[in-house]
């Protein structure tokens, strides 16, 4: 059985791809802040989808932390085929890009971006160090943001942070490509999650005003089915590449 490690997989976004991977027929590794049994309604919903999984409470800030993560998967399930870097987290107060601190800002690219290619290395070494007898040797998804390309200037660092893993995307898929092992990126756009509730009157009347060509909410599991498919050989010409998850938001329309 193949084995996905899922960072942030917990709720949201994160659970969804753990569940959608699961049910694919991967062992899934989650990768929390807290442990297992803070999440009765995950565990739940895993246990109950038959996913085969393992729980491992950490920070992906933190190295020692996701060394010991890796360790951890490989000592439960024997490999890892498939890293999705999905943890990440937002400002935890919005300011304006001239009242922005260094202190917001250091946080949010410890996690979202340096967390990101810290981990990718670890796992990158430890898909080198297996046997395979395929050409693809791993996939590495990469859960960034329309942030990425879209200016909030009341969150600039999380707009950074997000611009930062869409150039990680392409420098590993550069750097691994000659290994067998396919890196991708995500960017959901306005997804229905415990991240965006506090802001959901402003994105309900966006999506009201026509901002969005599909006039919905994005939700996890939207983002959790583009997962899916870049993890499977339908794409196995293709590395660096990325897909809007946002309802063709991206789309400049006159």
């Amino acid at each position: 059985m193949k084995t996905a490690l899922v960072t942030g997989g917990s709720r949201g976004i994160g659970l969804a791809i753990a569940l959608e991977l699961g049910r694919a027929g991967y062992a899934v590794a989650i990768m929390a802040t807290k442990p297992e049994e803070r999440y009765p309604q995950s565990t739940q919903r895993l246990r109950g989808a038959g996913v085969t999984y393992s729980w491992h409470a950490g920070s992906i800030a933190d190295s020692a932390d996701r060394k010991r993560i890796v360790r951890e998967t490989v000592a439960a399930h024997g490999r890892i085929d498939v890293l999705v870097n999905n943890a990440g987290i937002a400002p935890r107060q919005r300011n304006d890009l001239l009242q922005m601190t260094e202190e917001s800002f250091d946080e949010v690219i410890a996690t979202n971006t340096k967390g990101n290619m810290f981990m990718t290395q670890e796992v990158a070494r430890q898909m080198l160090s297996q046997e395979s007898g395929v050409q693809t040797r791993g996939v590495i998804v990469n859960i960034s943001s329309c942030s990425a390309e879209v200016s909030s200037v009341n969150r600039g660092e999380y707009c950074v942070s997000k611009a930062g893993i869409s150039m990680l995307t392409r420098l590993y898929a550069d750097r691994l490509a000659p290994e067998g092992i396919r890196v991708y990126e995500v960017r959901p756009g306005v997804i229905r999650t415990d991240m965006t509730s506090g802001v959901s009157g402003k994105y309900d009347r966006l999506i009201a005003e026509g901002v969005f060509p599909i006039a919905r909410w994005g939700t996890p599991e939207d983002v959790a089915r583009a997962v899916r498919a870049f993890c499977s050989e339908d794409f196995a010409y293709t590395t660096g590449n990325y897909i809007d998850v946002d309802g063709g938001f991206h789309i400049r329309r006159l």
